[in-house]
């Protein structure tokens, strides 16, 4: 399953939980954000990994892409004057299912 593909189905799963989706692959010099959504009265930032292999795509995570998701979410809340809570989750996609981490809280 190519990153698109991965991308489209955590955004119909997302939905379905009752996120609404702001953005998608929103670029800036600190890297790209796949989804930015909103839950109830958070901005929640979310990294989508996928795969299929034997290495859990999350653990493709590490703490300078936190840190780079950081800065990047409070710049685009700054870009578009929003205000409130703010989460980063990730959402894995493989060939068994999606599983939804909500989870690195912001502020």
């Amino acid at each position: 399953m190519d990153w698109r593909a991965a991308e489209d189905l955590a955004c119909d799963f997302l939905k379905k939980k009752g996120y609404r989706i702001l953005e998608r692959n929103y670029r800036t010099k600190y890297g790209e954000i796949d989804i930015i959504a909103r839950c109830g009265k958070e901005t929640v930032f979310v990294e989508v990994k996928s795969g299929r292999g034997k290495v859990d795509p999350l653990e493709r995570i590490d703490m300078k892409k936190v840190r780079n998701i950081e800065k990047a979410a409070k710049l685009y809340m700054l870009q578009k004057g929003l205000k409130g809570p703010v989460r980063v989750d990730f959402v894995r996609v493989t060939p068994k299912g999606i599983d939804h981490f909500e989870g690195l809280w912001l502020g």
